[in-house]
C-alpha cells in the first residue's frame, strides 16, 4: 500500500504570501476584508486574490504600515488608516518595468450648463441651472460585444437625439484590414489613428478627424449612425462591422476584440 504524502510543516497558512499573511493580522485585530480593500483603495475581491491567487505583491509594504499602526496602538479609523496606505502603495509595472497604463471608465457622459445671449446660465422652474447633453464615450471588450455591447447604444442614442456627431475606434486582427496602416483612404496616418498591438491586433480610428485636413471625417451624422443601428437590430457592434465590410476597410466575418464610441455636439 503507498504511504500517504505527508503536509508541509506549518500547514497551508504557510503557504501564504506576505500580504494574505497581513492581511489575516488584520482580520485578528477585527478588521473584515472589505476593510482592507476600502483601506488599500482596491475592490474587495482583489484581498480575496491574495489567497487564492497569489496576488498582492504591490500591497505588501502599505498592508505593513497599516498592521504596525494598528499593533502600537494608533488610529482604527478607515479614512486615517487609507491615508496611512496610500503613500506606500506601490505602482503596478508591465513587463518591461514601466508603470502599467491604468483601464480606463467604460462609459462616461458629460453635460454643460446652457447660457443665454449675455452668458448668464439659464435657470430651470426647478430652480436649477438647465444642462444639455455636450458628449458622451463608451468601450466594450471582447466578453461585452459578445452579449450585444449594450453599454455603447445610449451613446448612440445620445447623439442621435441632439444632433450630435459619432467616431469609433475598432480593434480587431491586423491582418484583416485591407489597408495597410496609414494609407488616407483607410485610417489617417500610423501616428495618428492607428495603434499596433503586440497580440497581432491593431486599432484603427474612423470619423475622428484629430490629425487636422486629410485626416477624414469629422463625425457620422448621429441620427444616420442610429439608423445603421436599429437597422442591425441594436447591435452596435454589428452596424460597424458592416460599415466597415461595406466600405472595403475590413475583410467579411473579421472579428471585433474592442470597440470605444465617441460622441459629441458640434
Amino acid at each position: 500500500m503507498t504511504p500517504r504524502r505527508r503536509r508541509a510543516a506549518g500547514g497551508r497558512g504557510a503557504q501564504r504570501n506576505e500580504a494574505a499573511r497581513l492581511t489575516s493580522e488584520l482580520e485578528r485585530a477585527g478588521f473584515s476584508r472589505k476593510q482592507v480593500g476600502e483601506i488599500l483603495g482596491r475592490n474587495p475581491s482583489l484581498v480575496s486574490q491574495f489567497f487564492t491567487k497569489n496576488k498582492g505583491a504591490s500591497m505588501v509594504e502599505a498592508l505593513r504600515a497599516v498592521v504596525q499602526e494598528v499593533q502600537a496602538g494608533g488610529p482604527r479609523n478607515i479614512a486615517s488608516l487609507k491615508a496611512l496606505a496610500a503613500g506606500h502603495i506601490q505602482p503596478r509595472l508591465n513587463r518591461e518595468g514601466y508603470k502599467a497604463r491604468v483601464r480606463g471608465k467604460t462609459r462616461l457622459r458629460a453635460e454643460k450648463t446652457v447660457k443665454d445671449a449675455k452668458g448668464k446660465a439659464v435657470i430651470g422652474s426647478d430652480g436649477k441651472p438647465v444642462k444639455t447633453w455636450s458628449s458622451s464615450l463608451a468601450k466594450a471588450g471582447k466578453q461585452h460585444i459578445a452579449s450585444g455591447a449594450s453599454r455603447l447604444r445610449p451613446v448612440v442614442e445620445d447623439a442621435a437625439a441632439s444632433g450630435g456627431k459619432i467616431a469609433f475606434t475598432v480593434r480587431a486582427r491586423r491582418g484583416s484590414f485591407k489597408h495597410d496602416a496609414g494609407r488616407l483612404a483607410d485610417s489617417p496616418g500610423v501616428r495618428r489613428n492607428v495603434v499596433q498591438r503586440r497580440d497581432g491586433t491593431e486599432e484603427r480610428a474612423y470619423a475622428d478627424n484629430r490629425g487636422g485636413p486629410g485626416s477624414g471625417a469629422e463625425g457620422f451624422d448621429g441620427a444616420e449612425f442610429k439608423a445603421w443601428v436599429d437597422a442591425a437590430g441594436g447591435d452596435v457592434t454589428a452596424a460597424v462591422q458592416k460599415w466597415l465590410v461595406d466600405n472595403d476597410r475590413i475583410e467579411p466575418g473579421t472579428a471585433i476584440v474592442s470597440l470605444e464610441i465617441r460622441a459629441w455636439k458640434p
